[in-house]
C-alpha cells in the first residue's frame, strides 16, 4: 500500500493529514491522486460512499493550487448544502498548513451577502450547490474564467434533483481547457450522459465494482403489513439496544411524522428534511454526530453530506423510488472498515422491488423475522447486565452509605437480590411486550391490501394516482414534474407521492383530498410543457413492478396530521431509557437523554 508522500503530496498537506489521523490512502485516493497530479485529462471516478472521495479529488487540487493568486481556480459542485459544507470543511482541514489559501462554501438557505463578502476577499476553491452557484454567477460575484478544475461530486444525485440546466449554465462560464473530474457512487445511464456531454475523452478509474454495495454491509428485509410498518420499526430499534441509525423515508411529510411518533413514544429521534431552516438542520446534525440522538429520520437528499462513520444500521422505512438510491443509503453504514446492516421494511407486494436492488449491489437480502417481545426483552436484559458489570464504582463517595444499605438488604440471598434488582429496572419493558402480538403471524402478513370497516379495499388510501401525457421523450424528469404540479398552486400543503416517468407518459400521486381540484385546475389552466398541451387524468391502474423514477424529497410537507394512526405497539409513556427506567437527570447517556419535541420548521 502506498503512502500519501509516495503519491506526490507536499509536506504541508502531509502534516495536515497526519494531524487528522490519516495514515494510508484508500483505494480511490491511491488511484485518483496520481492521475490528477500527472495529467490534465478529464477523469471519471467511481467509488462507494464512505471511501474517501473528497480527499481523492481535493488533495491533488490543493497540491497544484496557486496560493499567491486570489482567483477562483477550482469549482466543486455538490447536490446538497450539507454535502457542500462538509466538503469545504474537509478541504479547510487538509489545507490547515497552507498559508494564503482560502475555501468557501456557497449554498441556498444561508445569507448570500455573507457568501459574497467571502468571495470578494479572494477564494481559490469554491464549493457550491448548483442553484446558489448560478445565482452568484448571474450577480457577477462568482467569476470562473480562471478555473482550472471543475469537480462534479455525487453527479448522479444532481441529475436526480433536476440540476441539468444549472450544470449547463456553470459550464458555460468556465474555460474550455479546464480539467473536469466526475465522482459518483453509482453510474446510471444519466451519469454516463454527463460524461459524454461535459467531458473530453475521460480516463475512468474505479474502486470496487460499479453500483455495487459496500463489502462490509449485510442486507436484511422484514415483511410487514402496511399498518404494522411503524410497529416493526420500533421493534427493530428495541431489539438492538446500541442501535445508531439513519431511517430513510421518501417524503418530507413522512419523515416528520415518523420522527414525531418516535419522539412521542420515548425514543431519542429527530427529523432531517428540506423544510427545516439551516439553523434547525445544523442543530439536528450536531446532536446526531454527538450521539445524543439514537435515530435520525431523514430524506435521501437531506442525508447527503452527513459525515458519520460508525452507524450500526441503515433502515429503509420505505424503499427509494430509484433503485440506485439504495446504494447511497446502505453506504452510510459499514464505513471505515466497520461492519453494518442495511434493513428494508417491505410489504408482501413490495418484495419484488428487492430483486433489481440485489442485481445492482451484487448481494442477496436475507429474510429476517420481525423481533418478538421475548427476543427484545432478552436483548435488553443482557444489555442492562452489561451496563451493571461495566459501571465505575465511586468507592470514596459510596462507602458511607453501604452500612445502612446492607442493613436494609439483610436476609436477601444473592439470587433473590439479583432478581429484585433486575426486576426493578426491567419490569416496565417486560410488561410492555408481554402481550404484544407476534407481527410475523399470518394475520399480520397479508400485505397492505386490506378492507376497512365498510368492506372497501385499501391500497395507498391517502393518495390518488394520476396519468399525465408527457414522459421521458419530452425531457420530463421528477424535478420538472414536481415543478409543473407546484406551478398550478393546487394547495400550499399538498403532498406529492410516488412518481413514475415512462417514455411517452407518466404517473404521479397526490393527496386524495385534492383529486377533483387537481383535475379541474389542470384543465382550467390549459397547461403546456415545452409547447405540448398537458392532459391529466385520474387512474386506478395497478402500478407495474418495474423501475421507477423520482419522488426524491419532492413532496411538500403538510401541516396537518389527520391521517396519523395510534399504534397498538406503543412504548410506555414518559421519558424512558432503553430499559423502561424513567430518567430524572440531564446527563448525556448514550440513548437515555430526553429529546424535546421541536416545532416543525
Amino acid at each position: 500500500m502506498s503512502t500519501f508522500t509516495e503519491l506526490g503530496l507536499n509536506n504541508n498537506i502531509i502534516k495536515a493529514l497526519t494531524d487528522l489521523g490519516y495514515e494510508n490512502p484508500t483505494e480511490i485516493q491511491e488511484k485518483a491522486i496520481p492521475q490528477v497530479l500527472a495529467s490534465k485529462v478529464d477523469l471519471k471516478a467511481f467509488a462507494q460512499t464512505g471511501t474517501g472521495k473528497t480527499a481523492a479529488f481535493s488533495l491533488p487540487i490543493l497540491e497544484q493550487i496557486d496560493t499567491k493568486s486570489n482567483d477562483t481556480q477550482a469549482i466543486i459542485l455538490s447536490p446538497t448544502r450539507e454535502l457542500a459544507i462538509q466538503i469545504a470543511k474537509n478541504i479547510a482541514e487538509f489545507s490547515s498548513h497552507m498559508d494564503g489559501f482560502r475555501v468557501a462554501a456557497v449554498y441556498g438557505g444561508s445569507n448570500i451577502d455573507e457568501q459574497i463578502r467571502k468571495l470578494k476577499k479572494g477564494v481559490q476553491i469554491v464549493v457550491g450547490t448548483p442553484g446558489r452557484t448560478v445565482d452568484l454567477i448571474k450577480r457577477k460575484q462568482l467569476k470562473l474564467a480562471n478555473v482550472k478544475w471543475l469537480v462534479l461530486d455525487e453527479a448522479d444525485e444532481m441529475l436526480n434533483m433536476g440540476f441539468k440546466d444549472e450544470l449547463d449554465k456553470v459550464l458555460a462560464v468556465t474555460p474550455k481547457e479546464k480539467q473536469t473530474l466526475l465522482f459518483s457512487a453509482t453510474f446510471p445511464r444519466e451519469v454516463e450522459s454527463i460524461a459524454k456531454n461535459y467531458m473530453h475523452k475521460p480516463v475512468e478509474i474505479s474502486a470496487g465494482q460499479k453500483n455495487r454495495g459496500a463489502d462490509k454491509v449485510t442486507h436484511q428485509y422484514y415483511v410487514v403489513s402496511e399498518r404494522n410498518r411503524y410497529a416493526a420499526l420500533k421493534r427493530i430499534a428495541d431489539v438492538n439496544p446500541d442501535i445508531y441509525s439513519i431511517v430513510f423515508c421518501r417524503t418530507r411529510r413522512e419523515t416528520q411524522e415518523i420522527a414525531d411518533k418516535l419522539i412521542k413514544d420515548g425514543y431519542n429521534a429527530d427529523a432531517l428534511h428540506g423544510d427545516l431552516s439551516q439553523a434547525q438542520r445544523d442543530s439536528v446534525m450536531g446532536k446526531f454526530r454527538q450521539k445524543n440522538l439514537q435515530l435520525l429520520i431523514a430524506t435521501d437528499v437531506a442525508a447527503r453530506g452527513l459525515d458519520v462513520t460508525d452507524l450500526t444500521h441503515v433502515i429503509n422505512h420505505k424503499l427509494p423510488d430509484q433503485i440506485e438510491s439504495y446504494t447511497h443509503r446502505s453506504g452510510r453504514t459499514g464505513r471505515a472498515g466497520k461492519e453494518g446492516i442495511s434493513i428494508a421494511i417491505v410489504t408482501q407486494r413490495e418484495k419484488g422491488k428487492l430483486r433489481p436492488i440485489e442485481r445492482l449491489i451484487g448481494k442477496k437480502f436475507m429474510s429476517t423475522p420481525i423481533p418478538t417481545g421475548k427476543e427484545i426483552c432478552h436483548n435488553q436484559l443482557l444489555k442492562l447486565i452489561d451496563k451493571v458489570k461495566d459501571i465505575n464504582i465511586n468507592e470514596t463517595e459510596i462507602k458511607d452509605f453501604l452500612p445502612s444499605i446492607y442493613e436494609k438488604l439483610e436476609g436477601l440471598d444473592r439470587e433473590e437480590l439479583i432478581k429484585r434488582f433486575v426486576s426493578l429496572e426491567f419490569n416496565t419493558f417486560l410488561t410492555y411486550y408481554q402481550n404484544a402480538p407476534d407481527l410475523n403471524d399470518s394475520e399480520h402478513m397479508q400485505g397492505d391490501r386490506r378492507s376497512d370497516s365498510r368492506g372497501r379495499s385499501r391500497n395507498d388510501e391517502n393518495m390518488s394516482r394520476f396519468f399525465i401525457n408527457i414522459g421521458r421523450k419530452d425531457k420530463l424528469n421528477p424535478a420538472k414534474l414536481i415543478g409543473l404540479i407546484n406551478d398550478q398552486k393546487i394547495s400550499n400543503n399538498i403532498e406529492i407521492g410516488q412518481i413514475e416517468i415512462l417514455d411517452t407518459f407518466s404517473f404521479f400521486e397526490l393527496d386524495k383530498n385534492y383529486t377533483d381540484e387537481t383535475i379541474a385546475i389542470f384543465k382550467q389552466n390549459d397547461v403546456e410543457f415545452d409547447g405540448r398541451s398537458v392532459n391529466v387524468e385520474i387512474t386506478e391502474k395497478k402500478r407495474s413492478g418495474g423501475r421507477r423514477s423520482g419522488g426524491r424529497d419532492g413532496g411538500r410537507r403538510s401541516s396537518g396530521s389527520g391521517d396519523r394512526k395510534r399504534s397498538s405497539d406503543r412504548k410506555p409513556s414518559g421519558d424512558f431509557s432503553r430499559f423502561g427506567r424513567k430518567r430524572s437527570d440531564n446527563k448525556s447517556a448514550f440513548f437515555g437523554k430526553k429529546t424535546s419535541k421541536r416545532r416543525k420548521g
